[in-house]
């Protein structure tokens, strides 16, 4: 049975959230979003933003904005024990792939910016979400923790890695995850001595590393990526902080001026680096989008991208469907498997570049990162990974002045 009112209702006001409620309000539907926190998120870290994702926020009309509040990071430098320079490469080279579209933003900022699009005529329930879901032939009962119940034509998930709707519709987390065997924690700190503009630096020894990236506002993003060997992560902030003290305990550089950042941080974004793998992403007149669907993980360098790419064509597919949500899911899913599944390939051979468990793995990332400055190379090496081999399909918008600007 088609969709009768064009009511859908959207979990996550992250990156896919927002994105999929602005083209569904092109399309001419009715999307409400929920989020489980009480406000839009601050923080965090930051994402190297380029390829589809760049051309949809370019039709959004959002480039000039992203590029304000972001960054064009002249260079990725690796360092010693000493802080000198081991190796490292212009980010030249990734402007060339890219011709120049290629930012650095703050994760949190993309977020907002894609919210503000969105506009206030959206109904938008913080510090709510959803505890049933309960899928009928015409429409979907849900179940809120504080606003009661109500009737939906759809329910999407763009809830992230941890996925509430993917958990209470598809099944628990651990039916879909893969773990690739390391932990990532990022905090943001003011008032960091040490500042290197538009450099991106990373400190590392066996299974561990630490990146510094100066930020606006005299504030600085530090980045810790460090293998887990099974190890499970505490959720308690205290006890995350205490295992990045052990984890880092006998690191140089700057290592001990970094953990000493911790002692003042009120909050920590700490998590496994894992992906989604699923068989399916829609079930009856539920659907998932972003991570929630098919998270490449944190360190894919992608994940906001492929999480716009994915809300932009669900939403293109619904409207091209005239509300036959089951055939818009059918041809969503067809028109992005493989190329998803291509970059979550990518992310597990990248997955341990960051922070090699041995001595020789970090010779030989070293030296891989320092060809990087040889012609041609990088394009040999990452270019797969960098350029987009999927073509945007064109859809016609209803009403594409309809969100308030």
């Amino acid at each position: 049975m088609p969709m009768t009112n064009g009511t859908v209702l959207i979990s996550g006001v992250g990156i896919a959230g927002p994105t999929l409620a602005y083209w569904l309000k092109v399309a001419g539907y009715e999307p409400t979003l929920v989020e489980r926190a009480p406000a839009l998120r601050e923080g965090g870290y930051v994402i190297d933003f380029w390829g589809l994702g760049y051309d949809i926020a370019e039709r959004m009309g959002l480039i000039e904005d992203i590029n304000r509040i972001g960054y064009h990071v002249r260079e990725v430098r690796i360092v010693g024990d000493r802080g000198q320079r081991v190796t490292g490469f212009k980010t030249k080279v990734l402007d060339e792939l890219t011709n120049g579209r290629f930012v650095t933003v703050p994760r949190s900022g993309l977020s907002r910016l894609l919210f503000e699009k969105v506009g206030s005529g959206t109904e938008t329930l913080f510090d709510d979400e959803i505890t049933g879901i309960h899928g009928h032939d015409d429409t979907v009962h849900v179940q809120f923790k504080r606003a009661g119940e109500r009737l939906f034509d759809l329910v999407i998930g763009a809830d992230g890695l941890h996925s509430n709707v993917r958990g209470l519709a598809f099944g628990p987390q651990k039916c879909f995850e893969k773990q690739l065997g390391y932990g990532v924690a990022a905090l943001e700190a003011p008032g960091y001595r040490l500042r290197d503009e538009d450099v991106y630096l990373m400190y590392g020894w066996p299974g561990r590393m630490i990146g510094r990236f100066t930020q606006h506002d005299n504030r600085t993003l530090f980045l810790f990526i460090f293998a887990t060997d099974g190890r499970p992560l505490p959720a308690a902030l205290d006890q995350q902080k205490a295992m990045l003290r052990d984890v880092y305990r006998d690191g140089k550089w700057e290592t001990p001026q970094i953990l000493a950042e911790l002692e003042h941080a009120q909050e920590l974004y700490f998590d496994s680096v894992s992906q989604i793998r699923m068989d399916r992403w829609s079930r009856g007149r539920i659907a998932l989008a972003g991570d929630a669907a098919f998270c490449v993980s944190l360190l894919a360098g992608q994940g906001s991208a492929l999480a716009m790419i994915s809300a932009y064509v669900l939403a293109g597919e619904l409207a091209r469907a005239n509300g036959q949500y089951e055939a818009a899911f059918k041809s969503y899913e067809s028109i992005l498997r493989d190329y998803v599944l291509k970059k979550q390939k990518g992310a597990e051979r990248l997955a341990g570049a960051f922070a090699p468990k041995t001595r020789w793995g970090l010779w030989f990332r070293n030296r891989v990162i320092g060809a990087f400055a040889i012609p041609g190379l990088a394009r040999f090496v990452v270019g797969r990974d960098i350029i987009d081999t999927l073509r945007l399909p064109e859809y016609r918008w209803p009403s594409l002045d309809a969100p308030s600007r």
